[in-house]
């Protein structure tokens, strides 16, 4: 009889999954964009450069401030702009990983996303590869926002990498 009844709770639990998918904006889509950039300096050298949770203001270029927390351990949190906020869940001595959350300001976002700066050492360590990984929801995006959308991103971390490289190798 257990048996039979935790199957049947199983099923309906998998039936129900596709329900928990949804949000108040719609089904869940992911979305993942990976860039990566050397950088002929040492991983050291360049996370000293690159990797404080609000340099962020000086390689996407958008404003900076700490609202919670010290810059570097988990659960600090950021604002960008005055209105995006961002808050650490996981660090390592070379990478972070953030997810945008609801502020005050800003209480609800179309798109829920998460992203992680990493370095990792190249030629035995005297090279770095610089990597930026953007994890997110398109759910909520029409289709013909969703190649736009995906390009923007695409193009503005680009960016992003770009500037990193000139900072990390700036004398």
């Amino acid at each position: 009889m257990k048996t039979v009844f935790a199957g049947a709770a199983i099923a309906a639990l998998l039936m129900t999954m596709p329900a928990m998918a949804q949000t108040a904006n719609g089904p869940h889509e992911w979305n993942s964009i990976l860039l990566e950039k050397v950088v002929d300096r040492t991983p050291d050298q360049t996370w000293a450069k690159i990797g404080g949770y609000c340099t962020i203001a000086q390689w996407l270029k958008v404003t900076c401030v700490v609202t919670q927390g010290n810059q570097v351990s988990v659960g600090t949190n950021r604002r960008l702009n005055g209105k995006t906020d961002e808050i650490m869940v996981a660090q390592t001595p070379y990478s972070y990983t953030y997810a945008q959350q609801p502020s005050d300001i800003q209480p609800e976002s179309p798109i829920f996303y998460h992203g992680t700066l990493a370095v990792e050492p190249l030629d035995r360590g005297r090279k770095t590869k610089i990597v930026y990984t953007l994890f997110y929801d398109i759910g909520p995006l029409d289709a013909e926002k969703k190649a736009a959308d995906r390009a923007a991103r695409t193009k503005r971390f680009g960016d992003a990498l770009d500037t990193m490289k000139a900072m990390a190798e700036a004398q």
